[in-house]
């Protein structure tokens, strides 16, 4: 979760893309366009600060909850999310996540 936070913050959109489920809403076969989606909301916010609240580890499964403090075209977007990542030969993916806005 951390390193897809600072990835954002970053705008490193590869590295998004790459962790990140293919079963996850977001998720397109046109990486093209959807690096260039990730990078138009990463310029357009500001990542001011990331809390992880709960981690909850399993083999193949894992959860965590975290808050974020975001900024988004001057307006904030701050938001407690509970994600969910699956292992899949030996790496993370980012599969889904429940967002509650503050």
């Amino acid at each position: 979760m951390k390193s897809r936070y600072v990835a954002f913050k970053l705008s490193n959109a590869k590295y998004i893309i790459n962790t990140t489920h293919k079963e996850n809403k977001d998720f397109q076969e046109d990486f093209s366009i959807w690096n260039k989606q990730i990078l138009e909301f990463s310029k357009n916010c500001d990542f001011n600060h990331l809390k992880i609240l709960e981690f909850i580890d399993g083999e193949k499964e894992a959860y965590v909850a975290f808050k974020v403090e975001i900024i988004c075209n001057k307006e904030d977007n701050s938001f407690v999310e509970k994600s969910k990542f699956l292992k899949e030969d030996d790496k993370w993916f980012y599969h889904s996540g429940i967002i509650n806005l503050i």
